[in-house]
């Protein structure tokens, strides 16, 4: 009686297993292959800083970033710009709204691996700006 029932399904459990397994197994290597690739950029300190100039204080906190490519120009050393830090807010661990003096520019290159690359290829990755504040301290 049970191995009669169990003939019936069996080519139905056949089709359901894999109608249901193969997109599962599909989604998991899919997911797996990303975090992969995430761990990887992590590593190698590129995922959130990527093709951008990065504004850091003299103490090494990041102040703000901007992609590269909505830039017409680099800033220079001794350039004074206005950035919008965290806004305008009186916490002591932000940074406000407000002037910044550009003390040194520093430019990071890679080589370029891509197909039709000229030998010796670099292309410009990062470009890190350290700045200090022309802000008055606020006080509440």
């Amino acid at each position: 009686m049970m191995l009669d029932f169990v003939a019936r399904i069996a080519p139905y459990a056949d089709i359901t297993t894999f109608v249901v397994g193969l997109p599962t197994l599909v989604g998991t290597y899919y997911q797996s292959f990303k975090a992969r690739q995430e761990a990887r950029r992590e590593r190698e300190g590129t995922l959130h800083s990527l093709d951008c100039l990065e504004f850091i204080s003299l103490d090494g906190e990041c102040i703000n970033l901007v992609p590269l490519e909505t830039l017409h120009s680099l800033p220079r050393e001794g350039d004074v710009i206005l950035l919008p830090g965290d806004g305008i807010t009186t916490a002591r661990d932000t940074f406000v709204t407000g002037a910044f003096l550009v003390e040194s520019v520093e430019h990071i290159y890679t080589h370029v691996v891509r197909k039709g690359a000229r030998p010796r290829e670099a292309r410009l990755t990062k470009a890190v700006a350290k700045v200090t504040s022309l802000n008055p301290a606020l006080e509440s």
